[in-house]
């Protein structure tokens, strides 16, 4: 299981461009202790929204990489034998009730059903997590907020949340930002300049429209940040998007070599 713990410090000031009321209303969420599903497509700005939250919020966050062989023993904990003999260790989802945390289980649906189930008890008004190995039964600290997210892209009759799991949660929707609140968001990032970030949110916005007939996934704004990233360094600009935002969308191909066509009619060295 892969496990991200991060301590907010209020002195980080980790950027975050809003596209609308979500920051309002992730904070009336959280000040009256619902949980959140955040749905939208690879590289949106999902994770960075979260932690950006927690920061303003002053709350610790345990995020979480959804997959396959996620347990629930992997989110609540496990007994652990040690030098003085077994002994209880708390799992990410645990220690976020504890200690009145946020608890963040990213792409959510890669995780099996009968993990997420353990879910339910946090994400209603009970808020509270039956430890069954330890015998607790765990009320929610004050802070705690429960969040989850996946892309409704990926979506299908395996991967997909139940409706008895998806009705627990209150639900924000995320895109790809406009040009230029996207162009705000790749210059902060990069510290390319803007007649550079300009372009490639462009060339972005062009492969976006693309995906409908041959990509599965759209360029996304972490994919043209690597890329201006990259120019910034020195590599050159129709190169920096081949390797960003032409190779990293498709095997194909023949798919690849039409991404670099639109990349050389929408950039210039």
């Amino acid at each position: 299981m892969t496990v991200e713990i991060a301590i907010n410090n209020a002195s980080n000031n980790l950027y975050y461009e809003p596209q609308g009321n979500e920051v309002e209303l992730f904070t009336h969420a959280y000040n009256n202790q619902l949980p959140v599903l955040i749905k939208g497509p690879t590289g949106c700005g999902k994770t960075r929204f979260i932690a950006a939250m927690a920061e303003k919020l002053g709350r610790p966050l345990y995020t979480v990489s959804c997959h396959d062989d996620l347990t629930a023993a992997d989110l609540v904990g496990r007994h652990l034998i040690g030098p003085e003999g077994t002994y209880w260790q708390d799992g990410p989802l645990t220690k976020a009730v504890r200690e009145g945390g946020i608890c963040y289980l990213d792409e959510v649906v890669e995780a099996r059903k009968d993990t997420t189930v353990v879910l339910h008890p946090l994400a209603d008004d009970r808020r509270v997590l039956p430890i069954e190995r330890t015998g607790e039964y765990l009320e929610a600290a004050p802070g705690f907020m429960l969040v989850v997210s996946y892309n409704p892209g990926y979506q299908n009759l395996i991967k997909g949340m139940k409706p008895s799991t998806r009705q627990r949660f209150m639900a924000m929707s995320f895109d790809y930002p406009s040009e230029d609140i996207e162009a705000k968001i790749v210059a902060q990032e990069s510290g390319a300049p803007m007649e550079l970030v300009e372009q490639l949110v462009r060339l972005g916005t062009a492969l976006r429209n693309l995906k409908d007939h041959d990509l599965e996934e759209a360029a996304s704004t972490r994919l043209i940040i690597y890329a201006a990233k990259l120019v910034v360094s020195g590599v050159g600009i129709k190169q920096a998007c081949y390797a960003a935002m032409a190779e990293p969308l498709s095997d194909d191909e023949a798919t690849v070599a039409a991404l670099k066509t639109v990349i050389d009619a929408c950039v210039s060295e």
